[in-house]
């Protein structure tokens, strides 16, 4: 990515759920395009804004949890930051869950790069009890720490000054002692990698990231013609040296162990907050039940059909009747003038009807899309995916599936693009494969058409029937390629389930 003088160019990195996305749109504003990854179907979204001067290019990278290449969205975000070479990082941190969120920030940090803590949902930790000592943080991790609300746009134009402050320091070193055992490890790794020459990694992250199994590393070394089988006596000795068979797991334990001791540091329950029961947890123990879960979420899709028809019927009927009106006009209008039949025909029968007979529609896809993005923002459609999970794993599907196929009730095209987010090739083939079972918002006007013509008083429970008969049908066939094509275990689901906010 060329830059011009007065031009720095800025990476948003975080994990999913922080408002990623939300500091995004308010740092650029309308000034942005969305496209894809080269060579990718991840979507890659790019804006600017303008201070003090310098022009700054922001690129909003794949929410992830770590930089570990073991998905596509970690592949790109730690690619970018390695050969785009940012002038600086901002990660994106969620202020009320601290601990989690700090994993990827040290991993960052350990990349060398510029750094710029954006500590977002401040509101929420207040609101929690938490205090956060800024200045702390900012001394431990050695980079600024800036508090936002992004949603209500507060800290906004301190994170822009700070961006700027960042690209131009050249102290951005960052260490965390794993301990006499492992640095001993790590710094041997470091001389062997060394002797390789130039590779595109700093060397202490890529030690550790070798030690950890990376496959992007470890395929770096062997293309840099390390000895595979010496590579492997090598990983062998450390792990008996250490006495962990999952030198991950050590690695990660000891980087938790730092992120601890921070956060025991820096973070403090308010005196005289009383501990009270989380309502978060006990509305989860309901909408989640094992028994009552499906029954809940079933009852929220017959109610949102009956909200898309009960208010979208009355405004579909206004629009037919408007632009009946409005034929008609047109109609004597041209007529007092002695138009042409054919000419008449064409403007009100063609054109103005054509028109109202699609627009006629547009009420109840709207509502839908609604419908299905106020589930999504609340945090139930997370919850939905979490019930759904035995369901899935019984078809052979991973209980992530279940969101690309939710997605494919609005257009089936981002359902497909969604799968990226399945780890396992099989469950996006499968999922693929299904997803145009899933009745998306296109065939809604002729489910409406037929269901109006021929149940006028059922409406709503007969189009919600059609989308059920679609879902039955797609676990039919995603049970059936299972047993024919896709013969193997499927990977159990961990995945975040959000705080319930307000869509």
């Amino acid at each position: 990515m060329k830059r011009r003088k007065k031009e720095i160019l800025v990476a948003l990195a975080g994990n999913p759920n922080t408002g990623k996305t939300t500091v995004f749109n308010q740092l650029t504003g309308s000034r942005q395009h969305t496209g894809n990854w080269p060579g990718v179907t991840v979507e890659k979204k790019e804006g600017e804004f303008s201070l003090h001067g310098t022009k700054v290019k922001v690129v909003d990278l794949p929410g992830t949890y770590g930089l570990t290449a073991y998905s596509i969205d970690e592949k790109i975000a730690r690619d970018f930051v390695v050969k785009e070479k940012p002038n600086v990082v901002v990660a994106i941190v969620d202020a009320s869950n601290l601990e989690r969120n700090l994993y990827l920030v040290t991993q960052l940090l350990e990349l060398e790069v510029n750094l710029v803590i954006c500590l977002n949902m401040m509101d929420m930790a207040q609101r929690g009890g938490w205090e956060i000592d800024i200045r702390t943080l900012s001394d431990v991790m050695n980079s600024p720490v800036v508090p936002t609300v992004a949603n209500k746009g507060e800290g906004i134009e301190e994170l822009k000054k700070a961006i700027l402050s960042a690209a131009a320091s050249t102290d951005n070193k960052f260490r965390i002692n794993y301990g006499k055992d492992a640095e001993a490890m790590i710094e041997e790794v470091e001389e062997k990698l060394r002797s390789l020459g130039e590779i595109p990694y700093p060397d202490r992250w890529s030690a550790i990231k070798f030690l950890e199994g990376d496959p992007e590393v470890t395929k770096t070394l062997l293309k840099k013609g390390i000895d595979q089988k010496g590579l492997e006596r090598f990983l062998r000795k450390v792990q008996r040296d250490l006495g962990y068979d999952d030198l991950e797991t050590l690695i990660a334990e000891r980087r938790y162990g730092y992120i601890h001791g921070v956060c025991k540091e820096c973070i403090k329950k308010r005196a005289g907050i009383e501990e009270r029961i989380n309502w978060s947890d006990q509305i989860d123990k309901v909408l989640t039940n094992k028994y009552l879960g499906i029954p809940i979420f079933l009852a929220f899709m017959v109610v949102t059909f009956q909200i898309v028809f009960g208010l979208g019927g009355p405004l579909a009927d206004l629009i037919d009747a408007l632009f009946g009106w409005f034929g008609g006009v047109v109609t004597s209008m041209l007529q007092s003038l002695g138009a042409p039949a054919w000419s008449i025909s064409l403007l009100s029968d063609g054109i103005i009807a054509g028109i109202g007979s699609v627009l006629v529609f547009l009420p109840h896809i709207l509502l839908l899309f609604l419908a299905i993005a106020v589930l999504e923002d609340s945090g139930y459609m997370a919850r939905a995916a979490f019930v759904m999970d035995r369901l899935m794993h019984a078809l052979g599907l991973h209980g992530k599936s279940f969101i690309p196929l939710i997605i494919g009730f609005g257009c089936n095209i981002p359902a497909i693009m969604a799968t990226r987010t399945l780890e396992s090739k099989k469950d996006r083939i499968i999922t693929i494969l299904v997803n145009p079972l899933m009745s998306c918002s296109a065939r809604l006007p002729i489910y409406t058409l037929f269901a109006g013509a021929f149940f006028a008083q059922r409406q709503g429970l007969v189009v919600f029937s059609l989308y059920l008969l679609g879902i039955v049908l797609a676990i039919i066939m995603a049970r059936t390629f299972k047993g024919l094509f896709f013969r193997e275990e499927v990977a159990p689901l961990i995945m975040e389930l959000p705080p319930y906010r307000l869509p």
